[in-house]
């Protein structure tokens, strides 16, 4: 049996990618709180729209660069 938090870090990290990969997102699951289906439903709903207007030409994507420059400079007010 695995007797400490190092020891189990040790064993995962020995695993293949896939199944560290695996196990990374069960432990985040069994931590991360309940969904609600209306809201994940809403954003399911937004984030289809956003991309439609994206495919369609009526917005334009901004560089990550720009966006953390501008995080950066709000930030350091």
């Amino acid at each position: 049996m695995i007797q400490t938090i190092d020891d189990l870090a040790q064993c995962a990290t020995e695993l293949p990618p896939e199944q560290r990969f695996t196990l990374a997102r069960r432990i985040l699951a069994s931590v991360e709180p309940e969904g609600n289906a209306g809201i994940d439903s809403a954003w399911a709903v937004e984030i289809q729209e956003r991309i439609r207007r994206y495919d369609s030409g009526e917005t334009k994507g901004i560089p990550a660069s720009e966006v953390l420059a501008e995080m950066d400079r709000r930030l350091t007010r």
